[in-house]
């Protein structure tokens, strides 16, 4: 499965704002992925950073 859904789909089971490290553990994927993966989701405007470090899906 692709990292970017493999990022949403830990996000909105959590359903709330998560560190790169936290979807990485949660997700099973590597850390850089993650990063990378939220990286493109943010420039898209699918998620957001309420609060420095931590990001979640834009409602």
């Amino acid at each position: 499965m692709d990292s970017i859904v493999k990022v949403l789909e830990t996000l909105k089971k959590q359903g709330k704002a998560m560190k790169a490290g936290e979807i990485a553990e949660a997700a099973g994927i590597d850390k850089k992925e993650v990063e990378k993966s939220i990286k493109k989701l943010v420039a898209e405007g699918k998620l957001h950073s309420p609060v420095r470090c931590f990001y979640d899906i834009k409602k």
